[in-house]
């Protein structure tokens, strides 16, 4: 073992280098009370509006959901460490293994920091996207090339769409 970020393994005859590294699980964006006062005053007026048509149900949701919003944006995200493995992506706890993984792709070109895009047959986690915060994107694609396949792939919309409003 060279240091603690990396082992040296085998896999046939190739040494396959394990890859190690932390990353928090988006960027966190700290919020003003006026940002929890427009959030608040759009949700009462949405789940009035939903009162005044009869759907308390709906009403209530939206109660909830405006609750929950406010709760993540107030809440920093978590520094999660990831490693490449012989077996595997390790995310936290969860080991997503090579058979589960259709392709991978390394995007340098949208973001100050690269991303790597992974597409699973998992049902709970199809598409799963790390930061590679501080590593070299060419490692990275090259120790996942011996395991998967490279296929080019782009970051879902509502993954963009959800990184837009802070989440």
């Amino acid at each position: 073992m060279t240091d603690a970020r990396s082992n040296i393994g085998m896999m046939s005859d190739t040494p396959f280098e394990t890859i190690a590294w932390e990353a928090y699980e988006h960027e966190h964006i700290e919020r003003g009370s006026d940002w929890y006062w427009a959030l608040g005053v759009i949700v009462v007026c949405a789940a009035l509006t939903s009162l005044l048509f009869g759907n308390v149900l709906f009403a209530l949701l939206i109660l909830a959901a405006g609750s929950a919003i406010a709760v993540m944006a107030h809440v920093p995200p978590e520094l999660h460490s990831f490693e490449i493995t012989d077996k595997g992506i390790q995310a936290g706890d969860t080991l997503h293994r090579y058979e589960e993984i259709i392709s991978f792709w390394v995007e340098e070109e949208t973001k100050d920091q690269p991303l790597l895009l992974i597409d699973t047959t998992k049902f709970l986690a199809p598409n799963l996207i790390v930061p590679l915060d501080g590593l070299d994107p060419e490692s990275v694609r090259e120790a996942l090339r011996m395991k998967a396949k490279e296929v080019p792939m782009k970051e879902p919309l509502a993954h963009k769409i959800l990184e837009f409003f802070g989440f």
